[in-house]
């Protein structure tokens, strides 16, 4: 591990890289590699997070996969996909637990998978961010100790946590980590 801990923020997946698929004000990942599209902004903005010096660290709960309605290897392709487009993402944590029984450390809004991340990587949490489209991004990352902003892209669902910052693109998200990086 470097003697010095590096800043990051984490990534949700789907509805903040990636377009969700929407259903009666209710996001869903994409099912096939095809439905896998970036919004626009996402390529730009997080060049200019690592360019300002954030290690990037993609966070998804991928449930359908424990429930044996997705396939494991569909939401690899998804992934190697996404780094193709944004080759500055560092790590990609997984969750495929369903939420069934014994709850998963790593499940958000459980903070195990940037915890892991910050191990592995000798990421600063106290220093780091979440950026996500759902309550549970954000409850994950203030139980992680990071700042969080949420994408509020209009679902029919409430926050159970406050976030640091509410942005309506990927882009406004990511301009608000850079300008407040160092008020911590």
């Amino acid at each position: 591990m470097p003697s010095v801990l590096r800043p990051a923020v984490f990534l949700d997946r789907d509805g903040t890289l990636n377009r969700p698929v929407v259903r009666e004000g209710k996001p869903y990942p994409p099912d096939t590699v095809a439905e896998f599209e970036l919004f626009a902004d996402v390529p730009a903005a997080c060049r200019a997070l690592r360019a300002a010096g954030f290690a990037l660290v993609v966070a998804t709960n991928q449930p359908d996969v424990g429930r044996g309605t997705q396939s494991q290897a569909v939401v690899e392709a998804m992934h190697a996909r996404l780094l193709e487009l944004v080759p500055e993402i560092e790590r990609i944590e997984v969750c495929y637990d369903p939420g069934r029984g014994v709850p998963s450390l790593r499940r958000k809004p459980e903070p195990g998978m940037l915890r892991d991340a910050a191990a592995a990587l000798g990421l600063d949490l106290a220093r780091s961010w979440m950026i996500g489209d759902r309550w549970r991004d954000i409850d994950c990352g203030q139980r992680a100790g990071v700042r969080t902003v949420f994408i509020d892209l209009g679902y029919v669902e409430e926050l159970r946590a406050r976030p640091d910052f509410i942005a309506h693109n990927f882009a406004e998200a990511a301009d608000f980590v850079m300008r407040h990086a160092t008020s911590r």
